[in-house]
């Protein structure tokens, strides 16, 4: 019975060892990634709220929504590339065509990273990757 116990305790301790360096790694990226999106929702707040509205819903036919976005989350290099170079040309997002032009903002690869973040977990997106500034750094104009 005693070598049970040993070994009962002894898988606690390696597990518990185990999980302490996977937990502080991953509670060191969420706050990484909680703070991505606070700096991200103020971006928003300053440059795109004009176009897509305080609740990402855009303008039917004029602007398109960022909330429930299927063209942001399924097309996310495409939507970096648009935030960090601005879009030209015409785009579907849930369905109905925008061709209206939006200008490059002039922010840097950590605010794209930021706002990308905001608006990817925002108004029922979900974005459970974290976009970094190498990702949005590699992303060319084409």
């Amino acid at each position: 019975m005693k070598k049970v116990g040993i070994v009962i305790i002894f898988n606690f301790l390696i597990f518990s060892f185990q999980t302490k360096n996977d937990f502080y790694s991953a509670v060191d990226q969420d706050l990484k990634f909680a703070e991505s999106i606070k700096r991200g929702k103020e971006i928003y707040e300053d440059m795109c709220v004009s176009c897509h509205s305080t609740n990402g819903e855009g303008k039917r036919k004029v602007y398109p929504p960022l909330a429930k976005s299927d063209y942001l989350i399924e097309k996310r290099e495409a939507s970096i590339r648009a935030i960090k170079f601005g879009l030209r040309g015409k785009i579907t997002v849930n369905g109905i065509q925008y061709k209206r032009r939006m200008a490059r903002l002039g922010l840097d690869n950590g605010e794209v990273a930021d706002v990308m973040n905001y608006i990817t977990n925002s108004w029922g997106n979900k974005n459970d990757k974290m976009i970094t500034i190498k990702e949005v750094e590699s992303v060319s104009k084409k």
